[in-house]
């Protein structure tokens, strides 16, 4: 969810779509897509790659020299020289990857990646890098990533998006976004001095819709307003234990039992990555009804998330011994709610959490808020002025907004089957400051994620050059 969460299992999956050679290789994490599962099968029908650039000369592309830059190089020679040995690949995979992909399967996708060029890198995080490669076919983006130990947990290649037009008025976003999915909600506001966001174009503002991981502002708030009132510092450590580790996205569920995290790490992997585990350990740290206090301070539609789940909560409710679960838990009023989770659903092993593909539960299981209440909460964590709480905000998921005209971009966003929001907030170079969000859901079916994605961020663009 995004909970951008992509795979019940510990680890996500190499996930290969190649029309040329066609194979794909799937696992996917509850939230991004769908099931752990991985399978040697034909491409999608009409799926395509975008071609490769002709005639450029080949450049060198800067890897990061950290464990997971040195894992990419070790994949882009691997490239050149299947099959590779069993030993070779426990000592770059990790376990959990290779119960997925054992190595006949691994070896049998690379012999479709002969030729194989990295062009460049398009997101570098420290655990994380996202690029673009070139077969003599095409071009493809890559996604690597490692666990705690410095091993392979996600490599992913998929086909490249093509970026869509920049709409020109405030009438094509409109038009364009209802036909993006048909439950749609939309703000463009100033944030005012004062705090409060002041509309410039609307679709929907005050409709509550499903937020998947944006609902991790709201542990944010949380956190920075412990450490305002000096009850909480971001250098205080959080204990991983299993009763608080939660499934991917993120990292720190790999991480070992009795480890350690400080609140600023954390909170920097919830956003970044949107490390679920991350957002339970500060949830945990804050405690539920902080989080819930801060949820009513920024959102008109506060009583729908009480109690305020965690990711973990969630994923169970959703994904183990599905319906009977959310069916008990739905018939509670909210203090049968709370104890419902303390004593049946705390109980329940993440093991027996299975994911789902089709949309489920997006209007009772979930966080909710409106583009409105969105609004309040970027301006909520902007009015704190706490350095911290900027640099764990700081991202732009590709927007690539010109930062000589706003040099200051914050975003968070969410996903699961059915829903996909994203929110940002820009300063501008002439010191305003405004956010703009859109918020998608389908209940019936989930989206092409990659596809939506695209749109979204086309329709935000055009928004942010229109205010």
């Amino acid at each position: 969810m995004s909970l951008t969460t992509r795979s019940t299992r510990s680890t996500r999956v190499l996930s290969a779509t190649l029309a040329i050679a066609a194979l794909a290789l799937t696992a996917c994490a509850p939230g991004e897509q769908s099931t752990a599962t991985s399978a040697l099968t034909p491409a999608p029908s009409g799926s395509a790659l975008t071609p490769a650039p002709s005639g450029s000369p080949a450049k060198t592309v800067d890897i990061p020299g950290t464990p997971v830059g040195g894992q990419l190089r070790w994949f882009l020679d691997v490239v050149g020289r299947p099959p590779i040995a069993d030993d070779e690949l426990a000592e770059h995979l990790s376990a959990e990857f290779l119960k997925e992909v054992p190595p006949a399967q691994f070896n049998k996708t690379l012999e479709g990646l002969a030729g194989l060029k990295l062009d460049e890198l398009t997101g570098v995080q420290p655990t994380a890098i996202v690029g673009l490669i070139s077969l003599p076919s095409g071009r493809l983006k890559l996604s690597i990533s490692v666990d705690a130990s410095g091993k392979i947990n996600v490599l992913r290649l998929s086909p490249v998006a093509s970026p869509s037009p920049t709409p020109a008025s405030w009438s094509d976003i409109d038009k364009r976004l209802r036909a993006v999915a048909p439950q749609s909600g939309f703000l463009a506001a100033e944030v005012t001095p004062g705090g409060g966001c002041r509309p410039v174009h609307a679709l929907a503002p005050g409709e509550p819709r499903p937020l998947g991981s944006m609902f991790k502002t709201y542990v944010l708030g949380a956190v920075a307003q412990r450490v305002r009132e000096g009850k909480l510092s971001w250098d205080d450590k959080l204990t991983i234990t299993p009763e608080l580790k939660s499934l991917p996205g993120g990292e720190l569920q790999d991480r070992p039992d009795g480890s350690t995290v400080s609140v600023r790490e954390a909170a920097k992997l919830m956003i970044s990555i949107s490390d679920n585990t991350g957002a339970d350990l500060l949830l945990d740290k804050v405690g539920r009804r902080a989080v819930e206090a801060t949820n009513a301070a920024w959102s008109d539609h506060a009583k729908r998330n009480v109690p305020f789940l965690t990711t973990r909560e969630l994923f169970v409710l959703k994904g183990a011994d599905y319906p009977r679960l959310t069916k008990e838990y739905l018939a509670l009023d909210s203090k049968g709610r709370r104890a419902y989770l303390d004593r049946t659903v705390a109980k329940v092993p993440l093991s027996r959490v299975t994911s789902w593909q089709a949309p489920r539960e997006l209007d009772t299981v979930e966080w909710l808020g409106s583009p409105s209440d969105m609004c309040r909460a970027f301006a909520g964590l902007s009015g704190f002025g706490d350095r911290e709480v900027s640099e764990v905000m700081s991202g732009d998921a590709g927007l690539g907004l010109p930062r000589e005209d706003w040099p200051l971009v914050w975003y968070k966003g969410g996903s699961e089957p059915g829903v996909l929001t994203m929110g940002f907030l820009a300063r501008s170079a002439k010191g305003k400051t405004y956010v703009v969000t859109t918020l998608t859901s389908d209940p019936s079916a989930p989206f092409n994620e990659d596809a939506i994605t695209q749109e979204s961020l086309a329709l935000i663009r055009g928004a942010f050059a229109l205010l």
